[in-house]
């Protein structure tokens, strides 16, 4: 069967140095590490407010831990929750896990104790490496969990002495720690990081993973509800960060500085700078959370040259240059992504830093990148780009996967690349609900595409809003919303009617000193959209919910919403 797609147009986009194909996948991430302490032994790999670890030095971590984790009994297969900020334990934690073919398991360090147990109850680690903040939270699971050995960490160890003595936490207070995490009544063993990795190194006899293994247990919403955890192997990882490599013209192995503001228990921070910015011999810059000012202070040590990051994070950095807090200009590669970027911040950015910044798109089950925007004349402001190289597209009928639509027509988007996960750990019939013959991956995004290739996302498939009959793009709300000048911010989603079906509402948040009533926003929204799109019901709020990389969570407003009602 045919497809309009099979022709590839959005190939005449790329730059030219871009291939169309990354070569074979024959390398694991820990073969990866390994090439790169080898190529880059005495360059900066980590650094962290201002102390610096060289990829000799992360090598040499990295199978102490290794071995420090094999001796408690950590395993092949093993699944091994993280649940750490950004700092050096984590890039070691997971190179570790990785070296003895275990499977990492990444959380966010700020969830509730109810989320974490939700997620430990479907994963089922048996080891947790956790930062010391939460310690308590995990060491409280009831002792069905079976989580028999958890690894606390203190991420200020990682600081430069001076700020460690500062902070008083000298070499008594680790001991301090030390003794009252091994005293506490537990039937599970607990240790703390520097305790298991004081001793040797991890045998180079060990065997090491496959490219086919589970490297990384993802959890993730995805298309279809719930959270559950999306299986990338290595070999997802490692093409996906060969596709990044291949997509950046220019890039200077060994020499770029990456700033890690973006989460590393999230899949783009986890790729971008776990994984891409340490297979090339970047320095990686990590802060434990986004502040401008630490930004702006390392900016003066090691300036960045490549910046992942979310629109709302360009938008302060831009704002903070415009105030002369910061010089962008050293950053050679601006990439955007988990969110729509608004061609306002583009403008913004680009004037204050003199290069450019494009947008990308992937989810989590696509390890996470698929598209992104070429790094050049040909790139697109408003739309997410092209595929990546070795990657498919195709937009169809969401009632009917195998039609495919015509460009231009919105439908849904489906991935085919080596990026594209195995499935859902132990949910078979999710996984089969959105993975399809031939590797196609439904995404639930509904997308246009150009003749030429290039995506527009329109709206998540699951957050259309049918009323009357018609669907509702929430984002094509929101967007006019923004447009006026009085909003800052908006979320729109649907509320059940009374009488059945789904309305419009909105919440939207207001710029510094604005006033403005709901139904003057109605009456705007009716001179710019048909008369079934404008919201029904505007609330005002001063903040809108958001994950911790930005993105707002219309699921929460929605739920925020109806529990007023």
């Amino acid at each position: 069967m045919t497809s309009p797609y099979d022709s590839r147009p959005w190939l005449a986009a790329y730059q030219p140095d871009v291939p169309h194909e990354i070569g074979p996948v024959t390398e694991t991430l820990s073969d990866m590490m390994d090439a790169s302490v080898k190529a880059y032994g005495r360059k900066t790999a980590l650094e962290f407010f201002g102390a610096q670890t060289t990829y000799a030095e992360l090598g040499d971590r990295i199978a102490r831990a290794a071995e420090g984790l094999r001796r408690i009994g950590v395993e092949r297969g093993d699944r091994v929750a993280l649940i750490l900020p950004n700092c050096p334990q984590h890039v070691v934690a997971f190179y570790a896990l990785l070296r003895l073919g275990a499977i990492v398991v990444e959380h966010n360090p700020l969830y509730t104790p109810r989320e974490l147990r939700h997620q430990f109850e479907d994963h089922g680690a048996r080891f947790a490496i956790v930062w010391d903040k939460v310690h308590d939270t995990v060491a409280a699971f009831p002792e069905d969990l079976r989580v028999t050995g958890i690894v606390s960490v203190d991420i200020t160890r990682s600081l430069p002495l001076p700020q460690r003595m500062a902070l008083r936490l000298p070499i008594r207070k680790a001991r301090e720690t030390r003794e009252r995490l091994t005293q506490r009544p537990s039937a599970r063993r607990v240790l703390t990081w520097e305790t298991l990795v004081d001793g040797r190194r991890l045998s180079r006899k060990t065997p090491r993973p496959a490219l086919d293994d589970v490297a990384l247990l993802q959890y993730t919403s995805g298309t279809t509800g719930s959270p559950k955890g999306a299986m990338l192997t290595h070999r997802n990882l490692r093409a996906n960060a060969q596709q990044g490599q291949a997509w950046v013209p220019g890039l200077r192995e060994g020499e770029e500085t990456f700033y890690g503001v973006l989460p590393l228990f999230h899949a783009y921070g986890m790729t971008l700078c776990l994984t891409f910015a340490m297979s090339i011999g970047a320095k990686l810059v990590l802060f434990p959370t986004f502040d401008p000012d630490l930004v702006a202070r390392a900016a003066r040590k090691s300036p960045p040259t490549f910046l992942p990051a979310v629109p709302p994070i360009y938008d302060r950095l831009a704002r903070a240059a415009q105030q002369g807090a910061i010089d962008l200009s050293s950053i050679r590669f601006a990439i955007s992504g988990a969110m729509s970027l608004p061609t306002s911040t583009v403008r913004k950015w680009e004037y204050v830093s003199g290069g450019l910044l494009v947008e990308g798109y992937g989810m989590t089950e696509t390890s996470p990148v698929a598209l992104g925007n070429p790094i050049g004349p040909s790139r697109r402001p408003g739309t997410v780009g092209v595929p990546f190289p070795s990657t498919d597209i195709r937009v169809v009928d969401p009632e009917d996967p195998d039609r495919d639509l015509p460009p231009g027509e919105a439908g849904e988007l489906l991935i085919r690349g080596p990026q594209v996960f195995s499935g859902y750990w132990q949910r078979p019939d999710e996984t089969h609900a959105v993975l399809l013959d031939d590797g196609w991956l439904r995404t639930g995004d509904i997308a246009t595409v150009s003749e030429d290739g290039f995506v527009t996302i329109v709206d998540r498939l699951k957050e259309l809003i049918i009323t009357g009959g018609f669907n509702v793009s929430p984002s094509e709300v929101e967007e006019t919303l923004v447009s006026h000048p009085d909003v800052d911010e908006a979320a729109v989603v649907s509320l059940p009617r009374a009488e059945g079906g789904e309305s419009v509402a909105a919440v939207v948040v207001l710029r510094a000193d604005a006033e403005q009533e709901a139904e003057a926003l109605r009456d705007f929204c009716r001179t710019h959209l048909a008369a079934y799109k404008v919201p029904r019901r505007i609330e005002f709020a001063n903040e809108l919910p958001r994950s911790l990389v930005g993105k707002v969570l219309r699921r929460e407003v929605r739920e925020r919403l109806i529990a007023q009602d």
